[in-house]
This record gives structure tokens, C-alpha cells and sequence, in this order.
């Protein structure tokens, strides 16, 4: 198989970035994306030419940092899975094939395809953790969760912090990510103690960054390796909602109607 790549070239984050094209020749149907860049760097050493800076560790869609646009969709064309899990038996022989960095005033490019997504972590270390007295790990059966609300926090806790709901928004919000760290700690008894602190912060900590509000387009959940639903959306701003609440005084929670009787 053989393909045309349009890849974007920058070579520092203070320089004009352009579109340069390239030839994939040898492209077997099994070979994964980023093997198929691996193969086209190969080529531009051979040739003494600067090779394509791009991000990749786990390759196993984990760490989230194989980050590319890809034909204008975050990840690529397939759903549910990052750029290192799509194959190029995905795209038909001869296509044009066109990729870019994440693109959001929070996540500058550093080199080629390569964006800095530290602003997620600054956001993660606002409010994004639990706080518990070290010592001998606990049983972890100690503390009883239904399974329902286990499996939702998991759902949530799924994210993998890769930005592509941030790529993909208009808005470049970056809100799902925040909904699902906020939704599965405040969902488990862990996360509960500091709920109304970790809202707040996290909240507080994204608009810092520059991203923008959600504009309820839903492409983030479209394009998320995750499929992390936008119904988080909707958790954290209950959470942001009670957060209110709490700090003005009035009870988070309405009184039982039997509480009187009881």
C-alpha cells in the first residue's frame, strides 16, 4: 500500500509551521499508524533529512500521548480507540492522508506534531487527587460500594488524559476531562471528604489555562478512545452546583421528609 502524507512541519513553537508533503511506500494493511510514521522517519534519516517529532509510549492506548489529528479527526477515523490502536487496513490504498497537532490555545506546539499538553496536568494537580494519611495500604474491601456506582466510577476514572475532547471542541473546553476526574472521585467514598474543594479548584484551574466552556456539541464524547459520556458533563456541574451551596450555608443535601418522625 502506498499513501500521501500531509503532515505539519514546525520546527519551534515561535516559528510558521507549514503543511510538507510525503510518500509511504511498503505499507502493509497490518502495520499500526504510528509503525507506518516509524517507517517514513526511517526513510527521512536514511535521506540525512530531519525526521518527524510526534508523541508515542505505550503504543497500547494507555498513556494518551499519541496525540494527532488525523484527516481532521482527533485519533482518526475509528471510534473508541487512540491514534497507536488504529491500523492502516483503516484507509484505503493511494489515500491522502492528512495530520496535525492538537490545536488549542492551552496546548502549544513544541515540534511538529508534538503539543504541550501540560496544562491537563496543572488541572490534575489542582484538585484531581485524594488525601489520606500514609501508612499500610487498607484491604480493599474495607470500604463497601454498590456496583452500580463502582462501574460508573470506573467508567469515569477510564480517561486517559490524551486532550482529544480539548482538539476536538470549538471551544477547546476541556470539560469532559474535568467531569470525569471530578465524577469518579466524588462518586467513591475516597473522594467525598474533599468534593467541594476539588469542584471548585479544578474548575477555577481550567479557566486559568485558557480552555473554553462546553458548547454542548457532544464531538468530545465522539472522538474520545475512552467513549467517556457526556452525562459527567452534567455530574459536574451538580458537583459545581452543590459546591455553592455548601460554601453559602445551606444544606447540601435536602432533609429526609421522615426525618422528623424517625
Amino acid at each position: 500500500m502506498t499513501f500521501t502524507l500531509k503532515i505539519w512541519r514546525q520546527k519551534s513553537p515561535d516559528e510558521k509551521g507549514r503543511f510538507v508533503t510525503y510518500e509511504a511506500h511498503d505499507v502493509g494493511p497490518g502495520m499500526s499508524f504510528l509503525e507506518m510514521l516509524d517507517g517514513v522517519n526511517q526513510g527521512l534519516i536514511a535521506k540525512g533529512e530531519e525526521p518527524v517529532a510526534f508523541e508515542q509510549d505505550c503504543r497500547e492506548g494507555i498513556c494518551g500521548s499519541c496525540s494527532l489529528v488525523i484527516n481532521g479527526i482527533p485519533h482518526g477515523p475509528d471510534r473508541g480507540m487512540a491514534t497507536c490502536q488504529l491500523y492502516m487496513r483503516r484507509f484505503p490504498d493511494g489515500a491522502v492522508i492528512t495530520m496535525e497537532p492538537w490545536r488549542a490555545r492551552a496546548f502549544p506546539i513544541i515540534k511538529d506534531l508534538v503539543a504541550d499538553r501540560r496544562a491537563l496536568d496543572r488541572v490534575m494537580q489542582a484538585g484531581g487527587y485524594v488525601s489520606v494519611n500514609t501508612g499500610g495500604a487498607v484491604d480493599g474491601n474495607v470500604l463497601l460500594i454498590e456496583k452500580d456506582q463502582a462501574e460508573t466510577a470506573m467508567d469515569a476514572a477510564s480517561c486517559i488524559g490524551c486532550g482529544a475532547c480539548v482538539a476536538a471542541c470549538k471551544n477547546a473546553s476541556a470539560m469532559l476531562f474535568v467531569a470525569a476526574k471530578v465524577s469518579h472521585l466524588a462518586l467513591l467514598p475516597q473522594g467525598k471528604p474533599e468534593r467541594t474543594r476539588r469542584v471548585k479548584a479544578m474548575l477555577d484551574a481550567m479557566d486559568r489555562e485558557g480552555f473554553g466552556s462546553c458548547g454542548n456539541q457532544y464531538e468530545c464524547e465522539a472522538v474520545c478512545p475512552k467513549r467517556i459520556s457526556v452525562r459527567f458533563i452534567a455530574t459536574l456541574n451538580r458537583e459545581y452546583l452543590r459546591a455553592g451551596v455548601v460554601e453559602s450555608g445551606l444544606p447540601a443535601e435536602p432533609e429526609s421528609p421522615h426525618a422528623e418522625s424517625a
